[in-house]
């Protein structure tokens, strides 16, 4: 990938106020399909993009949380409008900050779901669970569609019906190998849990109440450390909180950017 070109990505509606969506390991932009549909029907323009390795995105070298952060600067750079926020989720909640960090002057609210400050400042027991759960099974020959929906079902809550389940599990399914690893590298090593300390601009936390990676507590840790900032837990989900309970996630996202006068 070279400077020039901008990663695969979605644009539905119009306005002046743009959420762009960033997802995680597990996913492309083809996970926020009825999220899409719900913000657009909110009068919001929304973005969602296939961060680099993904989809129809060209898989970069020197994968980083950074540099995929400088890549969505140029994405929001080209595509922004008068007012943007980010939706970050599980590895798209490590990229947000880091692109405020960039260019604070294009982002006026920022919503961070199911993810940590830094990987690379967990314990390294947790670091290296992370790392075996995911990639081991590929090591030794396992098929990356049939290892990666069983795992993504586990980062749900079992008590719940979740109606974007299948949709969830086979994005994931579908994703590149080669991206995935690289991915997944990234973000154990990412040691960039500084960067929260410097969000200067609105910002809402939301966890799901059973999540295993972004829990409740971590994600209540990183929002007291970001002045003015909110948190939120859903209850009854896990790691996809946005599809597990899209009622109650959405409600409370567009509450908070009411609040703050981002109403569309």
């Amino acid at each position: 990938m070279n400077a020039s070109e901008i990663p695969d990505y979605v644009t539905k509606g119009d306005g002046d106020i743009t959420i762009f969506l960033l997802h995680g390991a597990y996913g492309s932009k083809d996970y926020w399909r009825n999220e899409i549909t719900y913000f657009v029907s909110q009068g919001y323009r929304v973005v969602a993009w296939d961060a680099p390795g993904y989809g129809q995105s060209l898989l970069p070298e020197d994968y980083s949380i950074e540099l995929l952060a400088r890549e969505c600067v140029g994405l929001i750079e080209h595509l922004g409008s008068k007012r943007n926020i980010i939706v970050g989720h599980s590895m798209g909640g490590l990229i947000a900050p880091k692109v405020y960090e960039y260019r604070p002057d294009l982002i006026h609210a920022m919503v961070i779901s199911a993810t940590v400050a830094s990987m690379g400042h967990m314990s390294a027991e947790f670091q290296e669970t992370f790392i075996r759960e995911r990639i081991a099974p590929l090591d030794h020959g396992v098929r990356f569609a049939k290892v990666a929906g069983p795992l993504v079902s586990t980062m749900m809550y079992s008590g719940n019906v979740c109606a974007d389940r299948d949709l969830i599990v086979d994005c994931a399914s579908k994703t590149p190998e080669p991206a995935f690893r690289a991915a997944i590298a990234a973000i154990a090593s990412y040691k960039g849990a500084g960067v929260i300390e410097k969000l200067d601009v609105p910002t809402l936390f939301i966890a799901g109440r059973h999540d295993p990676i972004g829990t409740p507590d971590l994600m209540r840790e990183m929002s007291a450390r970001v002045t003015g900032s909110e948190f939120v837990c859903i209850e009854n989900a896990g790691h996809y909180a946005w599809a597990e309970q899209a009622d109650d996630f959405n409600q409370q996202l567009l509450a908070f950017l009411a609040r703050n006068n981002l109403k569309a």
